[in-house]
């Protein structure tokens, strides 16, 4: 189940307002003693987090599905993605839903009955996190997110079901800017700088993966080696956007890879401004990533 994103804060009755995490989406599959931890493309996470699925091993029902999301926290208790990417600090699992527990079949129940079945599944393990609700009123609940730096605040409706995919009886108001887009090549370095000056970026808009910007900002020596490593492979002749950047010194690569980047704004000519990087993802294929306000 996918928020919606809309463009600012809201109070509505019957809604909770809750903590947008800066992490990896994940499900949580227990059948007896085996876990998996199945990221939105399929990916079983399971073998990077084993302190998390001992966890989960230990839980009373033997059979759970929980949603949620993997995070690391920094010293302000703000979830960063960077930090999970690094594997700085100790990886929590932010729970925020129950679908499936002891043979029943949650999905049709309304929030608040899965909400209290997530909890009482979870118990008091710190490496869980029952999802943090902000306010009883979304208007304060966002102030509440802003002033504590978080990446922003998911509204849900309690009476709704578990919807899978994009709907808007869960809604998402962003406080920083932070999206995902396909990497289509990079520029070669220049001056001290090793292996590439900037990743050319890419986001599919009305049927096209069309060129967003650059980013070349937010590496360090080890993840400049690490991707030039992995571009390699996907090197290819020609662009795969269809309106390639006038860069002299661009080497295309193949659409394969996608990377977390945060941004002030998105520009009225559909560029980035002031990109940086932060990771790369693995959890969302590069058809799926759509330029943000835009359908595909």
């Amino acid at each position: 189940m996918l928020p919606s994103l809309v463009p600012q804060p809201f109070d509505r009755p019957g809604w909770v307002y809750e903590e947008k995490y800066d992490g990896d989406r994940m499900l949580a599959y227990k059948e007896g003693d085996r876990v998996r931890l199945l990221t939105r493309n399929g990916i079983d996470r399971a073998p990077d987090f084993p302190h998390v699925v001992t966890a989960i091993q230990r839980l009373r029902p033997a059979t759970l599905l929980l949603d949620g999301e993997m995070v690391v926290f920094d010293r302000k208790d703000v979830s960063r993605f960077q930090l999970l990417q690094q594997m700085t600090g100790e990886p929590t699992y932010a729970v925020f839903d129950c679908l499936f527990r002891e043979g029943k079949d949650l999905r049709r129940e309304p929030l608040t009955v899965r909400r209290e079945w997530m909890e009482k599944s979870i118990g008091s393990n710190p490496l869980f996190l029952a999802s943090r609700r902000l306010a009883a009123n979304g208007i304060e609940a966002f102030r509440i997110a802003r002033r504590r730096g978080y990446e922003g605040m998911v509204a849900k409706d309690l009476s709704s079901p578990y919807i899978e995919g994009r709907t808007k009886k869960w809604l998402k108001v962003k406080v920083h800017h932070e999206d995902e887009f396909v990497i289509v090549g990079y520029t070669k370095p220049a001056g001290s700088r090793l292996h590439f000056g900037a990743l050319l970026l890419g986001a599919h808009f009305k049927g096209e993966l069309r060129y967003v910007g650059k980013v070349g900002t937010g590496f360090d020596h080890k993840t400049l080696s690490a991707l030039y490593q992995k571009f390699q492979p996907i090197v290819r002749s020609r662009p795969a956007v269809t309106d390639p950047p006038r860069e002299k010194n661009a080497v295309f690569l193949a659409p394969r890879l996608v990377a977390q980047i945060s941004y002030q704004e998105i520009t009225a000519d559909k560029k980035l401004r002031q990109p940086v990087f932060l990771g790369l993802r693995d959890d969302k294929s590069p058809e799926d990533v759509v330029l943000p306000g835009a359908s595909a």
